[in-house]
């Protein structure tokens, strides 16, 4: 598969500690940090959940944030995050210049809209490129963008502002599956314990399979829901490998 990511990225980093007092100075839990994990997120993260796949995409990125989740390590439970922006400075903004994207099996965009993928990247891509374009968009306005695969959870699909909506729009719901042309399709049923980068794990998986299997959109659902059940699984982003997927 020879595939070209495009999107914003972000560092997140999980800082673990305990809660075992209340503030003398305020109502509020006074957090002892323990430990620090860095991980890459946003499109970095369905870079890593392609490359668990056995995937190596060509990319384009920018980091724009920094995010913080402060997490509990007894409970494993996520009590506070801090979202801190990172300058903007130096954005190309002409992703696709020198890009021969004819050249891909299919062009995926992680479109956090932090600003590195605009709607007339999207157009020109689309009006170049003769292969599938997957798009996983936080964007409210999405009728002009035609003739592509559009990923988005059902928060966002409630939110949009757009009329006519994408024609093949795949909407996640987290345990009640995912909705496309208008069916259902149920996902497994596991114990969540972090829902962070399960979308990103979707979106890689979806891909994956849908080449894989020449272009079957049914199976490839299926597929991405079980790759996005084994993530919720896990504690922060993870990409899980195909035979944690299958097996």
């Amino acid at each position: 598969m020879k595939i070209l990511l495009l999107g914003d990225s972000c560092y997140d980093y999980y800082h673990y500690g305990e809660v075992n007092r209340i503030s003398p100075e305020a109502p509020i839990p006074i957090f002892d940090h323990v430990y620090t994990k860095k991980k890459l997120g946003m499109m970095s993260n369905v870079l890593e959940n392609f490359r668990s796949l056995g995937v190596n995409p060509d990319y384009q990125t920018y980091f724009f944030e920094n995010k913080n989740r402060y997490i509990d390590v007894k409970s494993k439970q996520q009590l506070l995050r801090v979202d801190q922006r990172i300058e903007e400075e130096g954005i190309d903004t002409i992703i696709y210049d020198g890009v021969q994207f004819n050249e891909y099996d299919a062009i995926v965009i992680s479109d956090y809209d932090k600003g590195f993928v605009s709607y007339d990247d999207i157009k020109r891509i689309r009006q170049e490129f003769k292969g599938p374009v997957f798009i996983d968009t936080k964007k409210k306005y999405l009728a002009d963008i035609g003739n592509c695969f559009v990923k988005i959870n059902q928060y966002e699909h409630k939110n949009l502002i757009s009329e006519p909506k994408p024609e093949n729009l795949i909407v996640t719901r987290g345990d009640d599956g995912a909705v496309w042309n208008n069916v259902l399709y149920f996902s497994p049923r596991v114990e969540a314990h972090d829902v962070c980068g399960a979308g990103d794990t979707f979106l890689a998986a979806l891909v994956f399979e849908y080449l894989r299997k020449d272009c079957d959109m049914e199976s490839a659902i299926l597929f991405a829901m079980k790759a996005a059940a084994v993530t919720v699984q896990k504690i922060g982003v993870y990409a899980p490998t195909l035979k944690e997927i299958e097996g």
